[in-house]
């Protein structure tokens, strides 16, 4: 999928969903930098401390 030793970065899409895309590479339709760049590891870690409720924005407002 992506190099192991590239530089990503994290993003996040309107329903408040997470993930990781390479530094290098634009972005998907639907999808923004949330600011955080690094490692993959980096990145995941990050993810696992912000992102706390899984369920997608338009469940957790309802």
């Amino acid at each position: 999928m992506f190099e192991e030793d590239g530089r990503l970065r994290v993003v996040i899409n309107d329903e408040e969903q997470y993930s990781v895309w390479p530094s290098d590479r634009d972005l998907p339709d639907g999808w923004r930098a949330e600011g955080t760049e690094g490692t993959r590891d980096q990145c995941l870690a990050h993810i696992d401390l912000v992102w706390t409720d899984m369920r997608p924005r338009s469940l957790r407002t309802e």
